[in-house]
């Protein structure tokens, strides 16, 4: 069925049609297929994004701990979490910092509105379907945020047929342990996946020099939910629903400690938050006749945070709601020529114990794009319109050349702008914010060449170059200006080879972050990294490794403190003892590297967060048949 399916939406002369129902949960499960980069199934070769996909049978061989854990494999992607599993993670895309690039869950932004950050490390790996991630701007479809790239998370789905159960428990160090369990089924017209997780782990200490009461291990809890369901009354309409509910408790570490403002002094904490992060949303997807089908979605996402401290009776509450409606059509003119029209329109609200001058705002906009496919080449032409409650109105365009060299070989040229609007953090945050800033902007230029060298071979490099303007950054009375500008050059490469039975799949990036005033590097971002996987099944049994290699960069953007580099080396295996009973075993960290990727301070010394040193894990998962 997947190689049928595959096969089918590859010859297909426009990027979308409803080959049948269910296409897109099929689709789900495919490797060579990329649903993100337009809102529309293609073929990931036909797509315009330079793109990298990770199927649940991925993340099933890889064994992530995390989705950051996932991502880290991306060529172009780095993550500097604050130490140790279940903190905060900085998402640098190309280059780009956090808030500069989208989160989708199903569809749908789960960024923070207040602090723009997309809280990736409270998603529970068990629940989710695919990833996709999209590096390059995708402002025409997107809108703001989608500078440096796209992150899109699916959710599970169900299977084609009849029910499959599954159930997954694991233990590791530091008191870790998984537990989750779903069922999926499905007939011709309905399908439908169940599934919860519950994740706990004592962790570690987060901290080095730092007050007595950080020296704890940060334990964390995740307790998570997910439901999708489709249902087909015909071949040519689909309506259904996704939902993926994460909620918990966090213990983190704060060195700074908890600023007394009767005293003047700085005190010690033991911090800890109660999160819930959800999106839900549904659609009805049909088609209208031969050449046009049409796709209209709403949804709704929340970011709840309520942060205490074990030593004091301080609480704090930071809570955003988006609610969101997307209406798209593709429509086939003829056999060369193609477009994307719709309409997107959001609004955020913030509720918080801290209190903003402005606490909701809503986007809209419109956007079309035009695709036309010759013998020798094709384009893709787009232009976005947003209309923003505070900023006013916002275009950006973007197009693409590609000019196939032979079958095996495509060149693609891609000119993009895109902007990012200010979190309410940085406009109406007490004392620490500038209502007068006005959105970032960037223009991207990209050359792409992809190549099938082999049956058994495909290389895939980008060599990019991001300019941004209006950037935002903290002055001297730690308030948020629009002074800085930047500029990033990069290289990425993907090479994907089997030799003698082994998958092996390389992530190559060198990029040259500057701020174009000061010229020294952006913080945290390293300029090179470098990540392998190497996999090979022998009937029953999986072996695998990963190498990931980070070179050096600066904590700051004086350049003043830097951060070593390192190397990390991983193993993991695998043994279907039934068909229905399969165990497995990993090492991360398995030379027990020490390493840091952000740091702090703390009476005038600069220490770095802790990282986990040597970890295991080892898991059983049963999918009995019925």
């Amino acid at each position: 069925m997947k190689l049928r399916l595959t096969l089918a939406l590859t010859l297909l002369p426009t990027p979308h049609l409803l080959a049948d129902t269910f296409e897109r949960d099929q689709a789900l499960k495919l490797p060579d297929i990329v649903i993100s980069a337009n809102r529309q199934v293609e073929a990931r070769n036909d797509s315009s994004a330079a793109n990298t996909v990770f199927t649940r049978d991925d993340i099933d061989r890889l064994q992530p701990a995390s989705v950051t854990d996932l991502l880290s494999r991306v060529p172009g992607v780095q993550v500097a979490p604050l130490g140790g599993r279940g903190s905060l993670p900085g998402i640098y895309i190309r280059g780009t910092k956090s808030a500069q690039s989208l989160v989708l869950v199903d569809g749908q932004r789960i960024g923070n509105a207040t602090s723009g950050d997309s809280n990736l490390q409270r998603l529970n790996i068990n629940q989710i379907e695919r990833v996709e991630v999209l590096r390059g701007s995708r402002s025409v479809i997107y809108g703001a945020d989608a500078v440096g790239g796209v992150i899109q998370i699916f959710t599970r789905r169900g299977s084609e047929r009849g029910l499959q159960p599954r159930l997954h428990v694991g233990v590791g160090n530091h008191q870790t342990w998984e537990r989750s369990l779903g069922l999926s089924g499905g007939d011709d017209q309905t399908r439908f996946n169940l599934g919860a997780s519950l994740d706990d782990s004592a962790g570690s200490n987060r901290t080095h020099e730092s007050y007595a009461s950080d020296r704890d291990d940060d334990a964390n809890r995740n307790q998570s939910f997910s439901l999708s369901l489709s249902h087909a009354p015909s071949d040519d309409l689909e309506v259904g629903l996704n939902l993926l509910d994460n909620r918990g408790k966090s213990e983190y570490d704060n060195p700074f400690g908890r600023f007394d403002p009767t005293t003047f002094e700085s005190l010690p904490q033991q911090p800890y938050s109660e999160f819930a992060v959800s999106s839900f949303s549904t659609y009805v997807d049909g088609r209208i006749n031969d050449a046009w089908t049409s796709r209209l979605e709403l949804g709704h996402s929340e970011n709840r945070e309520k942060t205490f401290d074990k030593l004091s009776d301080v609480r704090e509450v930071f809570n955003t709601y988006r609610d969101s409606v997307t209406w798209q059509n593709d429509v086939t003119l003829d056999e060369r020529n193609s477009l994307i029209v719709g309409g997107d329109w959001y609004q955020d609200r913030v509720n918080s114990s801290t209190p903003f001058d402005e606490d909701s705002r809503w986007n809209r906009a419109a956007f079309i794009q035009h695709r036309f496919q010759a013998e020798t080449f094709s384009t893709e032409l787009g232009l976005r319109r947003d209309q923003n409650q505070q900023f006013g109105g916002q275009n950006s365009w973007s197009g693409t050349l590609t000019l196939p060299i032979n079958p095996d070989n495509d060149l693609l040229l891609t000119y993009s702008e895109s902007f990012r609007a200010p979190t309410f953090n940085d406009l109406y945050y007490p004392d620490y914010s500038n209502p007068d800033l006005t959105p970032e902007k960037a223009k991207g230029y990209e050359l792409q060449w992809r190549s099938q060298l082999s049956d058994s071979a495909r290389l895939e490099t980008s060599l990019y170059r991001t300019d941004l303007e209006d950037a935002i950054i903290f002055g001297r009375d730690s308030r948020p200006q629009n002074v800085a500008s930047a500029r990033i050059n990069g290289f990425e490469m993907a090479y994907l080879q089997d030799v003698f039975g082994w998958q092996g799949n390389l992530g190559l990036a060198i990029i040259d972050p500057r701020d174009r005033d000061s010229g020294h590097t952006l913080a945290r971002r390293a300029r090179r990294t470098l990540s392998l996987d190497l996999d090979r099944q022998f009937d029953r049994l999986g072996l695998g490794a990963t190498w990931q290699a980070v070179s050096g960069s600066y904590d700051d953007e004086d350049n003043r403190n830097a951060l070593g580099g390192y190397a990390l080396l991983g193993l993991r295996g695998s043994w279907a003892l039934t068909p229905e009973v399969k165990l497995e075993m990993k090492v991360d960290n398995l030379l027990d590297k020490g390493y840091s990727r952000a740091l702090y301070s703390h009476e005038g010394g600069q220490y770095g967060y802790r990282e986990e040193g040597r970890s295991w894990l080892f898991g059983v998962t049963w999918t009995p048949e019925f």
